[in-house]
């Protein structure tokens, strides 16, 4: 609410009714909040990259924190056209991650490719798996910041459709080394990647903020403490000193590798991602019509224009000259 005006807050892209909202004022902050922890500069920021790589046909893929974290949508066996949707290999990504120092990548749904396409590639390859449309265990949270504070590179991760799982963990990270809020953070990948955080992953990063939070002051704190220059070096001892440590009361486990490879319902069936794409991909569709839209009405008003002027110009004009000959005659 600004003075007498109110303004319609933002829902998720779920299905069925909706019990939370961001406003635009958690917009306003967003932005703030990125611009001063160095996500965006309206002078450098690259608005026909940006609208390229998101398009499914070219990636479906989008910065969330430059030189950080990529969202992007899960990767196939192979390059192909399925139901109107692109689908692409690991290859069609490797040249792009390559290129922006893209050192690992991490994947939360059930396997659609091969991980060695990656891995032979020399990326890192993790699996975090938890169910489309699902808010991950406090095992899997701890695991995918300690991936991701040891990264050498940027990450990319990536869910089915690279929006509601991918959107939470990475919001969790953002929350716990940055201190923005849950409203603000959801706003800020939002804005990056529309249709990020689905559902109960709201309420769940609502949950999660005050724990978070306290993580990144202990996380700070010990590297704080740490020799100067010795980053690195800091971030691999406090990684150590928390393996112990619980969340929410959670203990950290030995990790055992998940088995992925049996989930039907995800893997042949249409989940919430597939959904979600396709009404992304009809959205992108809509957009690209746009211009030719207006061309053609800017050409039928033209025509108009002709044949009005047209019509004037050979059977009205010389009736009202013919008129005025006479009006002079007279």
């Amino acid at each position: 609410m600004f003075g007498d005006t109110s303004y319609i807050p933002f829902r998720d892209a779920a299905y069925g009714s909706c019990n939370f909202f961001i406003t635009l004022l958690d917009c306003f902050h967003a932005v703030k909040k990125a611009m001063q922890y160095g996500f965006f500069n309206f002078n450098s920021f690259n608005l026909d990259e940006y609208e390229y790589y998101e398009k499914a046909e070219n990636g479906d893929l989008n910065w969330i924190i430059p030189g950080r974290f990529i969202a992007f949508c899960g990767p196939h066996s192979r390059t192909r056209l399925e139901s109107g949707y692109h689908q692409h290999s690991p290859e069609s990504y490797i040249p792009y991650f390559k290129n922006h120092s893209v050192t690992t990548i991490i994947r939360l749904n059930k396997r659609m490719y091969n991980a060695k396409h990656f891995t032979n590639a020399g990326f890192d390859h993790y699996d975090l798996f938890f169910a489309d449309g699902s808010t991950p265990t406090d095992a899997i949270v701890k695991e995918f910041l300690d991936i991701c504070e040891s990264a050498e590179g940027a990450i990319a991760v990536h869910c089915k459709a690279g929006l509601g799982r991918t959107g939470t963990l990475i919001a969790c990270y953002i929350m716990k080394h940055y201190r923005m809020t849950a409203a603000e953070t959801i706003a800020w990948i939002r804005i990056c990647r529309p249709g990020s955080v689905i559902g109960p992953q709201q309420q769940f990063l609502v949950m999660k903020q005050p724990s978070l939070w306290l993580e990144g002051d202990y996380f700070r704190q010990k590297l704080r403490g740490q020799e100067n220059g010795k980053h690195k070096a800091a971030v691999s001892k406090l990684l150590l000193a928390v393996d112990d440590i619980s969340i929410n009361g959670v203990e950290n486990q030995d990790k055992q590798e998940p088995e992925l490879y049996s989930d039907d319902d995800e893997v042949n069936g249409v989940t919430q991602g597939d959904r979600l794409r396709a009404l992304k991909s009809r959205r992108q569709s809509k957009a690209n019509a746009v211009p030719l839209t207006c061309s053609l009405a800017v050409l039928t008003s033209a025509l108009c224009s002709v044949v009005i002027w047209w019509i004037v110009c050979d059977y009205i004009l010389p009736i009202v000259l013919f008129c005025l000959d006479g009006l002079r005659a007279q």
